[in-house]
């Protein structure tokens, strides 16, 4: 995939995401929102045909109020469906229409059409509920990739999951092998044999830990990696104690101190080499890189203000934005300027006093990444979203607002 396809991909996902989870607050007050997902070799016809009946049956629903927010639904979506020829759009599309709650007793009437999600339609869907169904949905926006994690020592092991960009740690395990100082009354070739043994159930335990978590996983899976101090992985390796079917999927075997939870991700930054083209791995480069003009190189920017003017200069190469930012950005009429305020989503419009002074005028408001992205796009920077699922990820969030960008020059800004 070419930079440009990607950054496309990242901004429809986005999109998607953002439409997601505005569906995701809406509330109807019965079983009066309607979701209907369809594949794009689905006719049009057919789900026309089968509105049209759900429209009918819903005659018999008791009560008046959810009756007519059913009925309402579905005729809106059938004048939607009217605009399309005998296939949806390539992948599909996604309607969602119904009454929901705004409180008082009151309702209001939503209609949002999805063409081409990222991911095919799998199959067609008609589900009526208090809530919009989005989980399919959701289910297309998640990292893909999937790797079995497994660290050891002879005092401990945990078994986990990189999925995407998320480690998640499942299952562990103590051991019972004793130290290499034998207790008094034991011959050093009987306390050694029975060391061997211990080692050996061990490392048996860690395997039925692993082919318990992986092997129903094992032809979703994109490989193995396993770590720990020598000689210890070593050994569970070369005895081949995993599944034969695991064992092929093993990518190496990494050096790694601790064998605890925090082990697991240690696994995952010694693994970085393998993980190249993984997404987190992708994430970790861009904001290494970052820190690194941000403490040496000089060609680092961020917070919204600073970002925004090094992107009108048309100085930023990459910019950075957290997966994880919800604001809007308010612009202000000061007379011979423009001024920006980042606000909450979810927060009424502020008063805005100019600089020079005097009372401002708001001239528009919109979310703040379509705002940069579409500078971004004007002044042929790229966009990278960035995770929050590892450390310089979350401090992107938490320390400088979800918004940065590396330089193409020195800027001073």
């Amino acid at each position: 995939m070419s930079k440009q396809e990607e950054e496309q991909s990242d901004k429809q996902k986005y999109e998607f995401k953002k439409v997601i989870e505005e569906l995701q607050e809406y509330k109807g007050s019965g079983t009066q929102l309607v979701s209907i997902y369809m594949p794009e070799d689905r006719q049009v016809s057919d789900v026309v045909a089968h509105v049209t009946q759900e429209h009918s049956e819903a005659s018999n629903i008791k009560s008046k109020q959810t009756r007519t927010a059913v009925q309402d639904a579905l005729t809106s979506i059938k004048d939607r469906l009217r605009y399309y020829d005998t296939y949806p759009p390539e992948n599909g599309m996604v309607i969602f229409s119904g009454a929901f709650d705004t409180g008082g007793g009151q309702t209001d009437m939503v209609t949002r059409v999805l063409e081409s999600p990222p991911e095919p339609v799998e199959s067609f869907r008609y589900h009526c509920d208090s809530e919009f169904l989005t989980e399919p949905l959701e289910y297309m926006l998640e990292d893909k990739g999937l790797y079995g994690l497994v660290v050891l020592d002879r005092r401990e092991a945990n078994v986990g999951w990189l999925r995407g960009k998320r480690v998640e740690a499942v299952k562990s395990a103590s051991s019972l092998v004793p130290g290499k100082q034998r207790k008094g009354g034991q011959s050093a070739q009987r306390f050694a044999r029975l060391r061997l043994e211990a080692i050996d159930n061990f490392y048996q335990e860690v395997a039925e830990m692993a082919n318990e978590l992986f092997v129903d996983k094992r032809h979703e899976m994109d490989g193995v990696l396993v770590g720990g101090p020598s000689p210890t992985k070593d050994e569970f390796l070369d005895g081949e104690y995993l599944h034969h079917e695991l064992q092929d999927k093993v990518l190496g075997k990494f050096d790694v101190s601790y064998t605890d939870e925090s082990g697991l991700k240690d696994l995952v930054d010694a693994a970085g080499d393998v993980l190249a083209d993984h997404e987190v791995m992708k994430d970790k480069r861009q904001m290494e890189e970052f820190f690194e003009e941000l403490h040496d190189g000089g060609k680092a920017t961020y917070g919204f203000d600073q970002t925004r003017r090094n992107l009108m200069m048309g100085a930023v190469d990459r910019l950075l934005i957290s997966e994880d930012l919800r604001k809007d950005v308010v612009v202000y009429d000061c007379g011979e300027k423009q001024e920006f305020e980042v606000v909450d989503r979810r927060h009424q419009t502020p008063e805005h006093t100019c600089e020079n002074g005097q009372s401002a005028e708001v001239v528009d408001r919109e979310d703040v990444i379509d705002h940069l992205m579409g500078l971004a796009e004007q002044r042929g920077s790229e966009t990278k979203f960035i995770s929050t699922d590892f450390e310089k990820g979350e401090q992107l969030m938490t320390a400088f607002g979800g918004v940065a960008g590396i330089l193409r020059y020195s800027t001073g800004v």
